[in-house]
């Protein structure tokens, strides 16, 4: 198990980091696999800022 540094990686050892870099190629082989439409941009942007402006107020 080796250890990383926290300067070069987020992950404690390089099981940590491998085993992340599976789950997270797995999920975007998924999602570009997948048939249901995508959430287009603008949308995301926008809600995320109603998001923001709402922490923003209180």
């Amino acid at each position: 198990m080796a250890k990383l540094s926290p300067i070069v990686s987020e992950f404690a050892t390089t099981e940590e980091a491998e085993a992340y870099d599976a789950w997270f190629r797995a999920k975007v082989e998924a999602r570009l696999a997948s048939k249901v439409p995508g959430i287009p941009h603008d949308q995301v942007m926008a809600e995320m800022q109603a998001i923001l402006d709402r922490r923003a107020e209180g």
